[in-house]
C-alpha cells in the first residue's frame, strides 16, 4: 500500500516552470512541443480554458529561451535542443489584475514598461505605449545581440472584464491593438512571440494588424500542449492512482475509468486526443476525492454577464448542440450567441464534427462540469 506521506509533490497552483523543476514537483512534459513550437515558427496564439496551464506553458517558454538547460535535464528537449542560446525575454502577465477604467490598463502597461526601460533604456522620444514598446524590443536586441522574445499571458483579461460596458471595451481595444500591433512592426528584432487567453476577439480586432499570428488553439498537432493525456495520467501518476484506488476499493483501471468520466473529454481538435482537465486531476489527487474542483473556482463573470443578457435557452446544452465551424474561425462573441463563448471558457467541448456541413457537435466535456453547469449556470 502507498502511504499518504509516500505521495509526491503535486505542483498545485504552481505556475512556474523553474519552481517545478527546482521544487521537486512532478511535471508532465511538454517539452517536445515547446521545442517544436519555438522551432517552427515565430508569433502565435493560443486559447485554453483557465486553470488548464497557460500560464506554465509560457514559464517553461521563458526557461527554454533564457538558456535555463539545467531546468530540462531528463526532459525531452534535452535530448532535441543543441545550442541553449539565451535571448531576451519580455513576459507580460495580465492576469492577476483589476480592469474598471482606461487609466488602469494605461497604468499597468505603463508600470511594466517602465520595468524592461530600467534594465534596457528609454528612448526620449518615446512616450506613448507603443512606442515606449517597440523601442524596448529594438534596444534589448541590440544590446544582447539576440533578438527579442515576447510572451503574453491572458492578453484579454481587460476585454473580458470590459465586456458590456462598450465604451470601456471600445478604450480597451484601442489601446491593446495598438500594443499587440509593435509585434508586427518589430518583426525584425523579434525570435519569437506567444499570446494566450481565454478568447480570440475578431469583432474588436485586437489582431487586425497582426494578420501574421498563428492561431494554434484547433491546431491538431499541438491538441495536447496543455492538459494530461490519458497516457501521460497512467504512466506518471501510477502510485497516486494506486492510492486512490485502494482508498476507495477500486483497481487502478476502474479509478482511471472513474477518472476519466469525471476529468476527461476535453478536446481541441475534432480528431485530437482527449484531455484531462489538470487543476482538477491534481486536486483529486491531493484530496483523495473526486470533487468539482475546476467548477468551483467560479464561473467567469464575463459569461455569467452573458449569460444573463442573452435569451438563449442553455437547455438546449444538455443533449449537445451543433455550431459551425465559422464560429471558431471568426472566434466572434456575440450577446445573441453565447456558445463560442461557453466553449472557449471550457464548458463545452468539441465531441463530433460533420466533414460535408462543416457542423461541430458540442457537448459537456465531463460529468464535473456537466453536473455543475445544471447546479449552478441554469438556474
Amino acid at each position: 500500500m502507498v502511504m499518504n506521506d509516500m505521495l509526491r509533490k503535486l505542483p498545485i497552483g504552481i505556475q512556474t516552470f523553474e519552481d517545478i523543476r527546482t521544487g521537486n514537483y512532478l511535471y508532465v512534459d511538454k517539452t517536445a512541443l515547446v521545442w517544436k513550437i519555438a522551432n517552427s515558427g515565430k508569433p502565435y496564439f493560443l486559447s485554453r480554458p483557465r486553470r488548464f496551464g497557460k500560464s506554465l506553458l509560457l514559464s517553461t517558454f521563458e526557461a527554454y529561451f533564457r538558456g535555463r538547460k539545467e531546468l530540462f535535464e531528463g526532459l525531452a528537449v534535452e535530448e532535441m535542443e543543441t545550442e541553449w542560446k539565451k535571448h531576451p525575454v519580455l513576459h507580460l502577465d495580465l492576469n492577476a489584475e483589476k480592469y474598471d477604467s482606461s487609466e488602469r490598463l494605461y497604468d499597468i502597461l505603463s508600470r511594466q514598461l517602465s520595468q524592461w526601460e530600467l534594465q534596457y533604456g528609454k528612448g526620449i522620444d518615446e512616450n506613448t505605449l507603443s512606442g515606449r514598446f517597440s523601442g524596448i524590443i529594438r534596444r534589448a536586441s541590440e544590446q544582447t545581440g539576440c533578438n527579442v522574445v515576447v510572451l503574453v499571458d491572458e492578453y484579454d483579461k481587460p476585454l473580458l472584464q470590459a465586456l458590456g460596458n462598450d465604451g470601456l471595451l471600445e478604450d480597451y481595444r484601442k489601446t491593446l491593438k495598438a500594443f499587440y500591433g509593435v509585434l508586427k512592426s518589430a518583426d525584425r528584432y523579434l525570435r519569437f512571440a506567444f499570446l494566450t487567453g481565454v478568447t480570440k476577439f475578431s469583432q474588436v480586432s485586437v489582431f487586425g494588424d497582426l494578420d501574421q499570428l498563428q492561431d494554434i488553439s484547433m491546431n491538431y498537432y499541438y491538441s495536447t500542449v496543455c492538459g494530461i493525456t490519458k497516457e501521460e495520467l497512467c504512466k506518471i501518476f501510477v502510485p497516486e492512482i494506486e492510492h486512490f484506488g485502494e482508498i476507495n476499493n477500486l483497481t487502478f483501471d476502474e479509478m482511471v475509468d472513474a477518472l476519466t468520466k469525471n476529468y476527461d473529454g476535453y478536446h481541441f481538435h475534432p480528431r485530437g486526443e482527449g484531455m484531462f482537465n489538470p487543476f482538477s486531476v491534481l486536486n483529486a489527487f491531493s484530496n483523495m476525492e473526486l470533487g468539482s474542483y475546476w467548477f468551483q473556482t467560479g464561473t467567469p463573470t464575463f459569461l455569467v454577464e452573458m449569460l444573463q443578457k442573452t435569451e438563449y435557452d442553455l437547455r438546449t446544452l444538455l443533449d449537445g448542440i451543433e455550431a459551425p465551424a465559422s464560429v471558431f474561425s471568426e472566434y466572434r462573441v456575440d450577446s445573441n450567441n453565447p456558445i463560442p463563448l461557453i466553449y472557449q471558457s471550457g464548458y463545452l467541448t468539441i465531441k463530433g464534427f460533420d466533414e460535408r456541413f462543416r457542423n461541430y457537435l458540442l457537448e459537456f466535456p465531463n460529468d464535473e462540469v456537466r453536473y455543475g453547469f445544471v447546479d449552478f449556470l441554469v438556474p
